[in-house]
């Protein structure tokens, strides 16, 4: 359970549930990504390790550049990013005390540089000490193994505990995507099935057990699966009928089935159908509709879910404040969204301006981070920190 909750919780007031939006923070001519937020560990990308109030620019990083970015660490600790350019390379910057950067070193970078070795990429996910990306319908892996989250074969206790480079995942092909986790990884094969290894407590890997495995295992009793979403200790399954299934922790009610007790084999997600798109966070969940609408679960002590409350969901609820979402993605303690207009909203806690609307005063409605027009179609965050990225 989050350990910040019973400190933090007095600082959204009822003032904060119906702050208007603020002004702007950006042109609309900006091309490049932009970050803001946390960055004491360098994860926004450009090149201080200065707290960023309001979006600026990640060093170097066109957003027309860019097909997928996503971010990483445990909680404001050991955070950073990857990103996957449209031409196959991989950048990546940030913390890297795990090799999570992929360049070889232990040595910190607050600024996006090429994982050297990494071309012809498709898919690409940040954990919290560990990155994936997919490769020819091939995984490979780097940064922490402590619990065989590489999907090599070892665990930390065996030579090559931290990989400092990109390593191929064993017995796994034909793989379309990947959700790296807080201490495990998911991978989703062309044929529908879904895959894991690494940390099994909670019953986090769907095999029917909690054993931690250094091999992929395939999730018990899921299939026709067209998308995944992995938060830091739970997975989402989208299903090809537009249904939603999860398994893992769910002490905040972040499964969606009505209850807070962890399941280690898939259960549904609870009055969802009709499903384009999911979202999975540290502790919260985003589904988009067909229709346009939004629906949100798990853990909402900061508002983050949007519905206006500070009350835990353990079944999906309306957020009715939003409309015109292209993308929805939520941090340890708060959610961004970008709209259809081109504009980017976010809500939630905003101790260390995780908002991006110039102050540090959280809100359980939206705020504007950048104006209609800026272009952005894609949000990011660290999943369990407080850094974002809008492109």
């Amino acid at each position: 359970m989050p350990t910040l909750r019973t400190t933090l919780t007095a600082a959204l007031t009822l003032a904060a549930l119906t702050t208007p939006c603020l002004p702007a923070h950006a042109a609309s001519s900006d091309p490049w990504v932009r970050g803001w937020g946390n960055n004491n560990l360098g994860q926004l990308g450009n090149g201080s390790l200065v707290l960023q109030p309001t979006p600026g620019d990640v060093q170097g990083l066109a957003r027309d550049d860019v097909k997928e970015l996503s971010g990483g660490g445990d909680i404001d600790k050991n955070t950073f990013a990857v990103a996957l350019l449209k031409d196959g390379t991989v950048k990546s910057w940030g913390a890297n005390v795990t090799g999570q950067l992929g360049n070889g070193t232990l040595t910190a970078q607050p600024f996006p540089a090429t994982v050297a070795g990494l071309s012809g990429v498709s898919a690409v996910s940040a954990g919290g000490t560990h990155a994936l990306a997919v490769r020819g319908g091939r995984v490979l892996a780097w940064g922490s193994n402590a619990k065989g989250q590489l999907g090599n074969g070892l665990t930390a206790a065996d030579p090559g505990g931290v990989q400092k480079t990109p390593v191929e995942v064993q017995s796994l092909n034909k793989v379309k995507d990947v959700g790296a986790g807080c201490d495990f990884s998911a991978a989703l094969r062309q044929d529908g099935t879904v895959w894991t290894w690494g940390e099994g407590a909670n019953g986090r890997l769907g095999t029917g057990d909690n054993t931690v495995r250094n091999t992929p295992q395939k999730v018990r009793d899921v299939a026709d699966i067209v998308s995944i979403s992995v938060g830091c200790n739970h997975v989402l399954a989208l299903t090809a009928d537009g249904m939603v299934k999860s398994w893992g922790k769910n002490t905040e009610g972040e499964l969606g089935n009505d209850s807070v007790t962890d399941s280690n084999v898939a259960v549904d997600v609870a009055h969802l159908n009709g499903v384009a798109r999911i979202s999975a966070n540290q502790y919260t969940n985003f589904a988009l509709l067909d229709d346009g609408s939004v629906s949100a679960w798990g853990w909402n002590a900061f508002g983050q879910l949007g519905d206006t409350t500070t009350v835990n969901r353990t079944t999906p609820v309306p957020v009715d404040v939003l409309q015109g979402v292209t993308d929805i993605v939520g941090g340890y303690d708060y959610t961004v969204a970008s709209l259809d207009d081109g504009s980017v909203v976010s809500w939630g806690n905003n101790a260390t301006f995780q908002l991006g609307d110039g102050t540090v005063t959280p809100s359980a409605r939206p705020v504007q981070v950048l104006p209609p027009g800026s272009g952005i179609a894609h949000v990011a965050t660290a999943k369990t920190g407080r850094s974002s990225f809008a492109y």
